[in-house]
């Protein structure tokens, strides 16, 4: 029996040429540029910081609806009235017993009233009336209030 010998080919593997950019050296620098661009146009982009582009300023009424033994109140309608305008917003209180509205910026008087029409009592709990508060808003600002039910 006769063995041949198996010859041992080596695996050659060609390299490729480098190729070199058109800009050598420079692409760090036009990938910086590209990035301080993007920062430039998000910093100077429309409106201002406080009114991104197409946003209108508004204020924001925030309440609390309070129950007379001083505990907040859950599905309670308010009703925000502009005093000056005919424009009304209806909402009702959250399980912890706020609300908030976004209304236009600017100089005028809301009245918000409480309604317990929309509330259903627990058992036990009997409450009558309901409370008001007039707001004044001056600019785009946040105004804090509370009603107290009687």
């Amino acid at each position: 029996m006769t063995m041949k010998k198996r010859r041992k080919t080596a695996i050659t593997r060609k390299r490729l040429p480098v190729r070199e950019s058109s800009f050598p050296g420079n692409s760090c620098k036009i990938l910086i540029i590209i990035i301080v661009a993007g920062f430039a146009s998000l910093s100077f982009g429309f409106g201002d910081a406080n009114h991104p582009h197409g946003e209108e300023p508004y204020a924001l009424i925030f309440g609390t609806v309070w129950s007379p033994d001083g505990r907040p109140l859950y599905g309670v309608r308010v009703k925000i009235r502009a005093e000056a305008k005919k424009a009304h917003w209806e909402l009702y209180s959250d399980h912890s017993g706020e609300f908030a509205q976004r209304v236009p910026a600017g100089k005028a008087d809301y009245l918000v009233t409480a309604d317990l029409k929309g509330y259903k009592p627990r058992a036990g709990i009997h409450l009558q009336g309901g409370a008001e508060v007039t707001v004044h808003v001056e600019n785009d600002e946040r105004i804090d209030i509370g009603l107290h039910l009687k």
